[in-house]
């Protein structure tokens, strides 16, 4: 009986010290960033989708930190201007149902929204200091579509980097859709 409680003590022991360890690495870190943007729900068909990734300097996607559940779970090819962009970088078509469950949830409702990357790959993995690009993609009606691109050094601690906009299309309406953007590099 005393083995058993021994080795139960030195079980919880060990886990707890793991607990620490993995806390202890993520604060150490270089790497977060955090984007907020104001989100205005559209009425009508073909809008309201977006995702958010980060790709390293050579244009490879590192990870989505977000996209919108319909486009994830197959609208992409039942309408191809949804988020094409994420959709091509990121290899949708090769992701597993748990890998897409993992980065895409509902489209939220309208207010204020701020998604955060802990500075992780796909894998789960720290990526090493240097730069990289946080793009926010939204279909704002059709083939009329958003960017936003933020770049981001990480290891350089906190920054509020400088973010460029570009529209394709011509519908002004929508373009409420996504605004107020901003991005900070938190570490």
């Amino acid at each position: 009986m005393k083995n058993l409680f021994f080795i139960t003590l030195l079980l919880v022991m060990a886990l707890s010290c793991s607990g620490q360890q993995t806390q202890q690495a993520a604060s150490q870190h270089p790497a977060a960033a955090e984007i907020t943007f104001s989100f205005t729900r559209q009425s009508g068909a073909a809008s309201n989708q977006y995702a958010i990734w980060i790709e390293n300097a050579q244009g490879q996607h590192i990870k989505t930190i977000y996209a919108t559940r319909w486009t994830a779970n197959g609208g992409w090819s039942q309408r191809p201007t949804s988020i094409p962009l994420w959709v091509d970088r990121s290899n949708l078509s090769g992701m597993s149902s748990a890998q897409i469950d993992a980065v895409s949830s509902a489209t939220p409702r309208t207010g204020s929204v701020t998604y955060t990357w802990d500075g992780t790959n796909s894998n789960g993995e720290l990526v090493p200091a240097g730069d990289y690009t946080l793009i926010l993609e939204g279909t704002l009606r059709w083939e009329d579509q958003v960017y936003y691109r933020a770049p981001i050094r990480l290891g350089q601690g906190e920054a509020t980097p400088q973010i460029s906009i570009e529209y394709i299309g011509n519908l002004m309406a929508e373009r409420s859709m996504i605004s107020n953007v901003s991005v900070k590099v938190l570490r």
